[in-house]
């Protein structure tokens, strides 16, 4: 991850606003459930499109769902059970802080994630 030497707020927010892409993707964080953590030995994993999520704080508070669309550029997760309706009638995904979200389930359907959930 990148490093900000400065321990002024206003850098740091700096900082991540002008992160490039691949560096963003690091700092998209969800908590994993007890039974993954013990599994997997770790605590956090960057959320992907197919895993079930549980949401932790907010409005939405206690529901689960999928995950559709993970958005670096805004840094949020959007879940398939959470949406609204447009004025044009159409169903689109909210977006939600992904520090708000807990994994309960990972997708494993790629190879790479596998060897990196082994380490």
């Amino acid at each position: 991850m990148f490093m900000v030497i400065s321990r002024k707020p206003r850098k740091k927010r700096q900082a991540v606003a002008n992160a490039k892409m691949h560096l963003r993707r690091k700092l998209i964080k969800c908590t994993l459930s007890k039974e993954l953590r013990e599994k997997y030995n770790r605590r956090n994993i960057t959320p992907r499109k197919g895993d079930e999520v549980k949401v932790m704080r907010g409005k939405y508070k206690g529901k689960t769902g999928k995950v559709i669309k993970v958005s670096y550029s805004l840094g949020k997760v959007g879940i398939d059970s959470i949406t609204r309706k447009r004025k044009n009638g159409k169903e689109v995904p909210i977006l939600l802080q992904p520090s708000n979200l807990m994994i309960t389930s990972l997708d494993e359907s790629d190879k790479r994630r596998r060897v990196m959930l082994k380490k």
